[in-house]
């Protein structure tokens, strides 16, 4: 079905731009270990993310003493980016990244890139991330980071582009229920730990085994410039 074409594309990182290898059960083992001694047991196991899950810890702690409610966020966040950094010596950049970007700008289409992930950790494996992206936005970049949709329609405003014009594209259902919440379409591609029948259950507009041939299924369907329309 034909498509009114995006003005601009934002992309996830971990899994969409680059190999995910940040092993978060290894991740949640350590922060087991880090608030057992703060609450004098060990925490429920939680769905949440790591990151709402050391906001709920830490909320648990200060009904009892605030003190060290502030201590543990702040050591939990500490070993959120120190295992970040670790696994961004592991990482590289899919191939097809940066010809893409670049491909994209050829076409006029801006781009962006959304991360829960920090700015330290994806400059180890993207350094020239902002020369190739127009705007990037990691989480120190925003007090509330996706899916809350004030991370990504911050994006947007600095893109100057309305959310009903761009598509977030991701590797994760959060990243489909941020663009639902956001207003902008949404894409998922296979490329990171999710697996096909969990991005299908998010029921995004889009979906594809990765960025490339999502943005040749996109081309098909008029929602991006066409490499003949590129040339005339």
């Amino acid at each position: 079905m034909p498509h009114t074409p995006f003005s601009a594309l934002i992309f996830d990182f971990d899994g969409t731009l680059s190999r995910l290898t940040i092993d978060f059960d290894r991740l949640r083992r350590k922060i087991t270990a880090l608030v057992e001694p703060f609450l004098g047991e060990e925490p429920e196991p939680s769905p949440l993310p790591v990151l709402e899950w050391i906001d709920e810890l830490a909320a648990e702690i200060r009904e009892f003493d605030e003190d060290l409610s502030k201590e543990f966020h702040t050591r939990g966040r500490l070993v959120i980016q120190a295992t970040e950094l670790d696994a961004a010596r592991e990482a590289e950049l899919f191939p097809f990244t940066r010809p893409m970007l670049f491909r994209l700008r050829e076409d006029g289409v801006k781009t962006g890139v959304l991360t829960r992930n920090s700015t330290a950790a994806v400059k180890a494996v993207f350094p020239d991330i902002t020369a190739c992206c127009d705007v990037f936005m990691a989480r120190e970049d925003a007090p509330r980071v996706k899916p809350h949709p004030d991370h990504a329609l911050a994006l947007l405003k600095r893109l100057g582009v309305a959310p009903a014009s761009a598509l977030l594209v991701g590797d994760h259902p959060i990243d489909v229920e941020t663009a639902r919440r956001a207003g902008t379409g949404a894409a998922a591609v296979v490329s990171g730990h999710a697996r096909r029948e969990e991005l299908a259950a998010a029921a995004p507009d889009f979906l594809a085994d990765d960025c490339p041939r999502l943005l040749d299924q996109l081309r098909a369907d008029g929602a991006l410039p066409s490499a003949e329309a590129r040339h005339t």
